[in-house]
């Protein structure tokens, strides 16, 4: 359901933009990396739900 909705977005994108959006693979495996530059870091620990 996701891919088609995603493709929909890049086309209204590029139609009311007037040009082409640049687009990855959908749902690829991406591998990031992060450097926080800010006063704060929070950690969400998503296993404990306390």
């Amino acid at each position: 359901m996701a891919v088609p909705l995603y493709e929909q977005m890049i086309a209204r994108l590029q139609n009311d933009l007037g040009k082409t959006i640049q687009t990855g693979v959908f749902g690829a495996d991406m591998q990031v990396q992060l450097i926080n530059d800010g006063p704060v870091t929070i950690i969400i620990d998503t296993k404990n739900k306390e």
